[in-house]
């Protein structure tokens, strides 16, 4: 599997979110810091990812 950072990471530094495409309606994400940890896996369908944005950007990310 090919990991790769997201292009909202800031360059430089040690915090960065990495995705794999693992398979056509999967997308894998992990802490780059810590890739031995679990991966948070999603699915690709439009409202599974909407939902997940959506919870990222009201501040979900416990």
């Amino acid at each position: 599997m090919i990991w790769r950072k997201s292009s909202y990471s800031q360059g430089g530094t040690n915090e960065c979110v990495e995705v794999a495409e693992g398979s056509a309606d999967l997308i894998r994400i992990r802490d780059s810091k810590r890739p031995a940890d679990p991966t948070l896996i999603i699915t690709t369908h439009p409202a599974a990812w909407a939902a997940f944005l959506g919870s990222l950007r009201a501040g979900a990310r416990d």
